[in-house]
């Protein structure tokens, strides 16, 4: 990865708004409707070249595909892996979060107002509950080979140096679709890891960047009322060492690891705080660490890294503009947080990034595509006014 030698670099965290006439094609792939494959292999290879030649003319040096090939950051997975079968008798519904039930009207009137929104989906039916069945393997061969080539040509063609792809954890559909094959949780997740090595080593093996996408790290605490800190700490150890068993052999120099709090523009007072998990999060065998530090619950926690040894090879992105807050920040903002950040570590271990996806939900629970792009605008003039005093 490119370290921030003479100025400080701009990156994102992946996910950003994809076209209305492509969310269908791709939502039909994922859940394993019919649809026309070959409309949608072209319809993908101009959006990604639209996105890329975007994100260059909004001044972001390390870019992505939007994860415009993927109808959602973790659905996208299932059409790449044997093993489970839709369970439609079976509800998706998860038991309410510490805020959820600390804001019970907040949460319900914004429940009641995503389902008044139009869906952005082909028929707006709600995702199916997958449950594994068989022996995991990986089966996505064709499709993460698509994704790097339409990204390696996007970006030839705008003349970007850097380009990193996303790829979500072994965790998440470890912990998001029931077991009925493996003896034990642990055996169904080093078999995810096992499969999902082989996507991690095809992206990292093309020349990209690979980022590992674990919203769990962060946000178990929030979801998961009845544990304690030391119960949620252990948790978070055990999906370190399965994240880790996943990207074994692979260069750490290579690898971008992503946790956040979710998609959840509502009251966030449960939060589990930085300094509660940022030992465990370490110990993922990255070479940069992609966490939260924009919003109003998390700005402060820049002195977290006054606290902590970070290695010398190791890289930070904090968020410095926010998915969870509709005002688009100044960029003089944007350079105060970056400033603090290569106060504490060094402004060559800094590369400004967003707290988290800007299109990772197809419900509407997402910043409106035109704000998302501002504060993309932002980040960037933020990151050039901080150069301009960090290397005078």
């Amino acid at each position: 990865m490119r370290r921030s030698a003479d100025r400080i670099l701009t990156t994102h965290v992946g996910s950003l708004p994809r076209p209305d006439d492509l969310l269908p094609l791709l939502q039909a792939k994922d859940s394993g409707r019919p649809y026309d494959e070959a409309l949608l292999s072209r319809r993908v290879a101009e959006s990604v070249r639209e996105v890329v030649a975007r994100q260059a003319e909004t001044g972001l040096d390390v870019v992505n595909d939007g994860e415009h090939g993927k109808s959602v950051y973790s659905g996208y997975l299932y059409p790449r892996l044997s093993g489970f079968t839709p369970d439609p008798s079976r509800s998706r519904e998860r038991p309410p979060t510490r805020d959820a039930l600390a804001f019970g009207p907040v949460y319900e009137d914004r429940r009641a107002m995503n389902r008044a929104r139009p869906r952005k989906t082909s028929g707006g039916e709600a995702r199916v509950q997958l449950v594994c069945t068989g022996p995991v393997k990986y089966v996505g061969h064709k499709h993460v080979l698509a994704d790097i080539e339409n990204l390696k040509s996007a970006l030839r063609s705008a003349g970007v140096e850097e380009g990193f792809m996303t790829a979500v954890a072994p965790t998440h559909p470890a912990n998001s679709n029931p077991n009925e094959f493996y003896r034990t949780h642990e055996e169904y997740q080093m078999a995810l890891a096992d499969a999902l090595h082989e996507e991690y080593k095809a992206i990292v093996d093309s020349g990209l960047v690979l980022q590992v996408d674990d919203p769990l790290i962060a946000n178990h605490w929030d979801h998961h009322p009845e544990l304690s800190l030391e119960e949620c700490r252990s948790f978070i150890a055990g999906q370190v060492k399965i994240i880790n068993h996943a990207i074994r052999g692979l260069p750490s120099e290579r690898i971008r690891f992503h946790t956040c709090y979710g998609t959840n523009i509502a009251p966030r007072v449960h939060d589990l705080e930085l300094k509660d998990f940022v030992d465990l999060m370490l110990r993922i065998n990255a070479g940069a660490y992609s966490f939260e530090a924009a919003n109003p619950r998390h700005e402060h926690e820049w002195q977290v890294w006054e606290g902590v040894n970070l290695p010398e090879d190791k890289l930070l992105m904090p968020g410095v503009i926010s998915h969870c807050v509709e005002q688009v920040e100044h960029p003089e903002l944007v350079a105060q947080r970056i400033q603090r950040f290569a106060s504490v570590v060094g402004r060559e271990r800094v590369l400004a990034s967003n707290d988290c996806g800007f299109g990772t939900s197809s419900a509407g629970d997402q910043l409106h595509e035109l704000t998302a792009w501002a504060k993309l605008q932002s980040l960037a003039e933020g990151a050039r006014l901080a150069s301009q005093r960090l290397w005078r």
